[in-house]
């Protein structure tokens, strides 16, 4: 320990820290644009600028660490002076038309300068521009870049995609993409991190809202849509509402109001998913002398594009089964049109995801199995359904709950993990067990798998048959992953990864809260939310079972195999002959 004293207030604080980290553990908030707890330490905003007695020139409080008997004031009249005049040059370079723009009311830049009670900019405004392609799902857009570098910091670090880079020097300096190369071009799995992360509104996703008011304004339209397992977990999150108090059920209220005609969980699929999945699994441990292992899970679209870019060799290895989103999508064009009594070409899908990469994934050319279109025609962020709350003045605060429409709507609490890494693999090892012994095991008894580790390895017995698994989280993981395994160093039958660090809770199309992951605390609500459902076997989900009797068949018919399942080598990623 070392003692120092910030803002005449002498305390203690643990050796080898920063001094903002000082100062956050005492109480006394030092503002910063770019600081990232072990990611982005770097300074780049000079916005977190401190007074250190016995210095002339001021220091930045991100990347200085604490030593014996340092004096620090964090807003003396030098420092505030600074501090302004920083964030003004940072202004002058910023397209400030904050009505307009993503994060208005959500932006650290904007709060800011409101608490530093900024009115002018009397500085030349100078903005760069370029262009931005606005149709891919991740937008860009330059002329709000503030060159704070976290985008390039959670790519580099955490994702190890290195999409982002420095471009350009001295006052032309820019973020950009690495390589010069446009965005769509790169191999950006969209996993939307660096959205996430970003403090300003430089990065968003692709706004699909209007396409969506549009059909429910179209009385030739039946509007179906999907809830995604960790929506009900961050949905509100913008509106400041107590996490017991955001329920699903509620979310399901605001979006009849909005004038949805069918809503449905996607967990319905999720457990169709595993339900495939889980039998593809068991079909290839029969026949394991001849099969190649690991197989790895393919719910997650943006996993599938880092594995189609990273290691197209082994994309054989991934599952066939589709996603939960489209085989959702697929059934509801399908199946449902059918119990419905209507031409499949008059129901618009939606899927409501807490991820960029899922707007990929239902415009792939082999995404369209039901006949009707796309099987699923749009897919809205969490941030992006938030957004249509307000507009549609929905006060949250007020609603009801209400459920879900049947049969669609029936989901288990092995379902509802989906959303936590490691919860596909749970969910799977549950119903593997079952369809094996003819028993149900205790729900809770693959927990070995959950958790916030970012590579994760559990061994089970599975009526005599050893199994190795892992779960990764995170693209940086799982790359370290696949490197073992392509090494020989490790070896495993089943292996689930997710894009995204924590699983989809923490998935770029979740609320952005700066400066907070809130993966974990997430994540919980969704283990409570299984440990506390009637119904917690994939296999036990009545409205599956149903849709097997009356629809598909066990083993599956041509039909019914072209609507759950697809070959991923059906499309290919730009770098791909």
């Amino acid at each position: 320990m070392v003692t120092i004293t910030i803002d005449k207030k002498t305390v203690q604080v643990p050796k080898g820290i920063t001094i903002l980290e000082a100062a956050k553990q005492n109480g006394i908030p030092i503002p910063t644009l770019c600081y990232l707890k072990d990611i982005n330490e770097i300074g780049a905003c000079r916005v977190c600028l401190v007074e250190l007695e016995g210095k002339e020139r001021l220091i930045t409080a991100c990347n200085n660490v604490v030593e014996e008997g340092m004096v620090i004031y964090t807003n003396s009249p030098k420092v505030r002076q600074a501090r302004i005049t920083n964030v003004r040059l940072i202004l002058s370079q910023h397209d400030c038309n904050c009505p307009t723009c993503v994060r208005s009311g959500n932006c650290s830049l904007q709060k800011l300068a409101n608490d530093l009670g900024i009115i002018r900019v009397p500085y030349e405004k100078q903005l760069f521009h370029s262009r931005w392609t606005k149709n891919f799902p991740l937008l860009r857009n330059y002329e709000k870049c503030i060159k704070c570098m976290r985008c390039i910091q959670i790519c580099d670090k955490v994702q190890n995609m290195h999409v982002w880079d420095l471009a350009n020097t001295g006052s032309r300096t820019t973020v950009d993409v690495t390589g010069n190369r446009i965005l769509e071009e790169s191999d950006c799995a969209l996993c939307g991190q660096c959205i996430t992360h970003c403090p300003v509104g430089a990065l968003r996703e692709r706004d699909d809202t209007p396409k969506v008011f549009r059909a429910l304004a179209d009385p030739d339209k039946i509007t179906v849509v999907q809830i995604a397992p960790s929506v009900r977990a961050a949905w509100g999150e913008p509106f400041g509402l107590k996490r017991e108090f955001a329920t699903v059920k509620r979310l399901v209220t605001a979006m009849r109001r909005m004038g949805f005609d069918y809503i449905f969980d996607t967990n319905f699929t999720a457990d169709l998913t595993i339900m495939e999945e889980g039998s593809e699994f068991l079909e290839k441990l029969k026949n394991k002398e001849n099969e190649k292992f690991p197989l790895f899970t393919s719910c997650c679209p943006g996993w599938v594009r880092f594995m189609k870019s990273q290691y197209p060799d082994m994309v054989d290895q991934l599952s066939t089964a589709k996603s939960p989103q489209q085989m959702f999508g697929a059934v509801a064009k399908s199946y449902y049109a059918e119990l419905l009594g209507v031409d499949p070409e008059k129901i618009f899908c939606v899927s409501v995801m807490p991820c960029l990469a899922k707007k990929h994934e239902c415009t792939l050319p082999n995404m369209n199995d039901s006949g009707a279109g796309q099987d699923v025609d749009v897919v809205l962020t969490t941030r992006e359904v938030d957004r249509m709350i307000r507009a549609e003045h929905i006060i949250p605060q007020e609603l009801e709950e209400e459920e879900f429409d049947t049969p669609l709507g029936v989901g288990t609490g092995a379902a509802v993990i989906f959303g936590a890494t490691g919860g596909v693999m749970e969910a799977a090892l549950r119903s593997a067990y079952y369809l094996v012994t003819g028993e149900n095991p205790q729900p809770d008894a693959f927990r070995e798998v959950r958790g916030m580790n970012g590579w994760k390895e559990a061994s089970f017995n599975l009526a005599g048959t050893e199994l190795k698994v892992a779960v990764a989280s995170g693209l940086g993981n799982t790359r370290k992953l696949m490197e073992a395994l392509r090494k020989g160093e490790v070896s495993y039958h089943f292996v689930e990864i997710m894009a995204c660090p924590g699983g989809c809770v923490g998935g770029g199309g979740q609320p952005v809260r700066d400066g907070e992951e809130l993966a974990e605390i997430r994540s919980g609500i969704l283990y409570g939310l299984d440990a506390a459902n009637e119904l917690r076997f994939s296999h036990e989900n009545p409205s599956v079972l149903k849709c097997y009797e009356d629809y598909f068949e066990k083993p599956l018919s041509h039909r019914a195999h072209q609507l759950l399942h697809t070959d991923h080598h059906a499309w290919k990623m730009p770098d791909e002959k």
